[in-house]
């Protein structure tokens, strides 16, 4: 029996960040969501590229033999559209962007790709599942049997990811296929969504009965009464009897215009599609990037505020108390070039430094790929010394990889092709 999909996308930028840098595709063949990140003003970018590589496929039935290779085939593409895009601008270097993704096969089957640690996940006879495996640190920390699948859910390095579309050659996403069922329920989804809301409330929204767009809607904003700092992007996709389908697709984030809870249906035939998109990655290229607008300025605030009240408190008597607790603080960051582990606040008040070297590692700041080059100059948090080690072991791992591949001549996330 032939089936097809009614669908719904559904996005919002989020309480801290400033501009959307993912994006989401639904239509009557293609689901998918892109989560870009790194560079300057990349992230958005990036996500934009590849979703407009994979947009034509929305226009075209695929068959069974052949979806896959064709998905496969487009990914590489979008993948090499990243590199020229950066040797092109050094603006865009280090950028990158997770991709999950599900394009109809036949008359009832679906190709799946997945990279990142964006996901799936289905809901097929009342059984609720995840049907993409993270890319991720934390991932891999469950994979050791060293945290459980519910420590995951609240790890400090959760959003560090371990493979990504960053226009390396060796970018390889996950490939498989999947058969579709009448009832079935799909839910694709950027870590906004699944770092900040449970997955039993998650699951209890998808199985709760409403239509796609009210699906979405209600999670997005679960999302953001749990207080998400990042993007969060929402893709459902039913499987209904042919003859109920939908056939308008929706483009959201930042490969639609850029703007907060964009949800209007785009009615394009495949050839306006890859042109509307495309154009919008272009003025992206060709834009400054955007002020902060205003949560990110009340954040700003929020910190200066805790600082003075940090120094306030020291002033009034609490000199040792604050003193203890910002000691009890660890971070990952950079020290003469080496990844260290810090003690205290990444932070400064005035000419003071709130924060010094506990450990440093022998680890290059240099060796490591862009992306996590800039997350240990940004700092990355640790919950205590066990965690500091782990953070070190994977850069360690992860540097240790990528100077093997420069040394064969093959690029580490420079984005040179």
């Amino acid at each position: 029996m032939s089936v097809a999909v009614r669908f719904a996308a559904r996005t919002d930028v989020g309480l801290v960040r400033s501009r959307n840098e993912d994006s989401g595709y639904a239509g009557p063949h293609l689901l998918a969501v892109a989560d870009g990140m790194g560079g300057h003003a990349g992230g958005n970018v990036a996500s934009s590229l590849v979703l407009a590589r994979l947009a034509p496929l929305d226009g075209d039935s695929h068959g069974s033999d052949d979806a896959l290779e064709v998905l496969a085939d487009t990914v590489a593409e979008a993948n090499r559209s990243l590199a020229r895009a950066m040797a092109a601008d050094q603006g865009l270097h280090g950028m990158g962007t997770t991709l999950t993704a599900l394009l109809r096969s036949g008359p009832n089957g679906l190709a799946l790709v997945h990279i990142g640690d964006s996901r799936a996940y289905l809901l097929r006879n009342g059984i609720f599942s995840q049907i993409t495996r993270d890319h991720s640190f934390v991932q891999s920390l469950v994979d050791a049997g060293r945290i459980s699948d519910e420590e995951a859910e609240h790890h400090p390095q959760r959003s560090l990811v371990t493979r990504v579309l960053t226009g390396a050659p060796e970018d390889e996403p996950d490939l498989s296929m999947r058969q579709a069922h009448i009832g079935d329920r799909y839910l694709i989804c950027s870590d906004g969504l699944s770092d900040y809301v449970g997955r039993a409330t998650i699951e209890e929204v998808v199985r709760a009965g409403y239509d796609p767009s009210e699906t979405a809607r209600r999670l997005v904003d679960l999302a953001m009464r749990a207080g998400a700092p990042d993007n969060v992007t929402c893709v459902v996709g039913d499987i209904v009897d042919s003859a109920d389908g939908a056939t308008q697709p929706i483009v959201v984030g930042a490969v639609a215009e850029r703007r907060q809870d964009t949800t209007q249906p785009l009615v394009l035939n495949p050839a306006q599609k890859a042109a509307a998109l495309r154009r919008s990655v272009v003025a992206d290229l060709d834009a400054d990037a955007d002020p902060a607008d205003e949560p990110r300025r009340r954040g700003r605030i929020a910190r200066i505020v805790a600082l003075v009240l940090i120094v306030l408190f020291a002033l009034f008597g609490g000199l040792y108390g604050a003193y203890a607790w910002s000691q009890q603080q660890l971070f990952v960051g950079e020290s003469g070039g080496k990844v260290a582990v810090f003690q205290g606040l990444p932070q400064t008040l005035g000419p003071f430094t709130l924060s010094s070297v506990r450990t440093t590692s022998d680890v290059d700041v240099a060796d490591l790929p862009d992306f996590y080059r800039e997350r240990v100059e940004r700092t990355i948090r640790a919950t205590d010394e066990a965690a500091a080690e782990a953070q070190i072991n994977e850069l360690r791992a992860q540097a240790t990889a990528c100077v093997q591949r420069r040394n064969a001549g093959v690029p580490c996330g420079s984005g040179q092709s």
